[in-house]
């Protein structure tokens, strides 16, 4: 079920544009800093989009090998925490060059409204490990070659 929320729905858009684009610097632009990212095994605070950058590029070679052509996205829910202050549960598509669906992921963000915008200040993802590696290992990638320390 999908939930409309105009502004929301433009900024989710705007992200997923930057992911299909393997464009860093935009999706960092979108985020807050520091910025969080949370789950079952890690939690990072990114101290400024320069690094958040970097981060999301060594990810670049991976969805390429997996067959990564775009991104979108359904807005399952937003809640309004305070008047600038949203809460955001989304279901990314993960989808190939021919627009079938590769995998999707569900995360939860909470986000800002800025003098310029959205910006994301938490993410909390729920099962995109699992599901990354259940894609890997469905076409024959070994993930370890893509580990960065």
């Amino acid at each position: 079920m999908s939930q409309t929320d105009p502004e929301i729905d433009y900024y989710l858009t705007r992200y997923a544009a930057t992911l299909t684009a393997f464009d860093s610097k935009a999706a960092a632009d979108l985020w807050t800093t520091p910025g969080m990212i949370l789950d079952d095994r890690f939690a990072g605070v990114v101290e400024d989009r320069a690094t958040m950058a970097q981060g999301l590029e060594q990810s670049y070679p991976l969805y390429r090998e997996l067959g990564l052509a775009s991104v979108s996205h359904e807005c399952l829910k937003v809640e309004d925490l305070t008047d600038a202050i949203k809460l955001v549960q989304v279901r990314w598509l993960f989808l190939d060059a021919d627009g079938n669906q590769l995998t999707d992921s569900n995360a939860y963000y909470i986000v800002r409204r800025d003098v310029d915008g959205l910006h994301a200040c938490v993410c909390i993802q729920t099962d995109d490990a699992e599901k990354l590696q259940t894609l890997a290992t469905e076409r024959g990638i070994d993930l370890s070659q893509f580990t960065h320390d």
